[in-house]
């Protein structure tokens, strides 16, 4: 445990932002999840679930919750796999 003031200071603002940024980051793979399950349905219109997903990955990034880079990545992937599903059906 800490002795000094401002780093007891510091460790509760690092534990405020470590519950805010497991929910951020919670959401935002739910939304992933939710989006492929779309994408195997050919039922449902995946379109809505893609663009929240996309949301959430892009401001999981500007907010620094996970690296930019990482978001840039996660929305490749995302994408490539509807380009994949929506071209499958056509051959």
């Amino acid at each position: 445990m800490a002795n000094i003031a401002s780093q007891k200071k510091r460790n509760l603002q690092n534990e405020v932002r470590r519950v805010r940024n497991k929910g951020v980051r919670s959401e935002m793979r739910t939304r992933i999840k939710n989006a492929r399950a779309a994408l195997t349905d050919e039922t449902v219109d995946a379109t809505e679930s893609l663009r929240a997903a996309q949301k959430r990955i892009d401001k999981a990034g500007r907010k620094g919750v996970i690296h930019k880079n990482t978001a840039a990545r996660r929305n490749s992937r995302l994408m490539k796999a509807a380009n994949k599903a929506a071209a499958a059906p056509a051959e």
